[in-house]
């Protein structure tokens, strides 16, 4: 049971009465500004990244595409913001994180195998509370890398951020398996997970 639902809508980019259409740069859905991989519009003079280009709406995205705007432009260096494998938390009671691909999106690419674990965290159990966390992993079986992680629990967001930084550099199971786990902590989960989900 819950106390209370939250529905949210999104947001749209806020790029009306600019005149950008009159100049000729090209609007997308919801007035989104369309741009090309170094976020140049059809309009060559003409730039934009963060939300108003409605590719990733996350504040660090917008600064990560501002500084390979500011290598491409300023300082010649031709800079393409990387939106891949970016690790996002919601910071809801539980609070979630996740990076990666979700289960549903990764079998429609490849086969894989999905690593989970529910389990009650022992500072949890100390303090006699009965929360409890899920950590999935997800594991293409061709290359043995890890595709996708979520975590649900306390600490999710903390803990997704480093698991970004592993994916980012192609880690594989093994490579989680390989990796000593810190006990007591909710995070040795991610590295003591053995035996695949049964598919049924």
């Amino acid at each position: 049971m819950v106390d209370k639902v939250i529905y949210a809508t999104g947001r749209r980019p806020n790029s009306a009465g600019l005149g950008l259409e009159e100049v000729g740069v090209k609007l997308g859905r919801f007035g989104a500004i369309v741009v090309d991989a170094y976020s140049q519009t059809g309009v060559p003079s003409i730039y934009a990244i963060g939300d108003v280009t409605d590719r990733v709406n996350l504040t660090p995205v917008a600064i990560h595409e501002g500084v390979a705007f500011v290598e491409t432009v300023f300082r010649a260096n031709p800079s393409k913001p990387d939106h891949a494998l970016i690790a996002t938390a919601v910071f809801t009671q539980p609070e979630i994180g996740t990076v990666g691909l979700s289960e549903e999106a990764a079998r429609e690419i490849e086969e894989i195998e999905v690593y989970r674990s529910t389990f009650r965290p022992m500072n949890y159990v100390l303090a006699d509370r009965d929360e409890r966390m899920m950590m999935k992993l997800l594991v293409s079986t061709k290359t043995r890398k890890v595709v996708g992680c979520h975590i649900v629990g306390q600490g999710a967001g903390e803990m997704i951020q480093l698991v970004g930084v592993a994916l980012k550099m192609g880690a594989t199971k093994e490579d989680f398996d390989a990796t000593m786990a810190i006990h007591p902590t909710a995070a040795e989960e991610l590295v003591t997970m053995k035996d695949p989900v049964r598919v049924s």
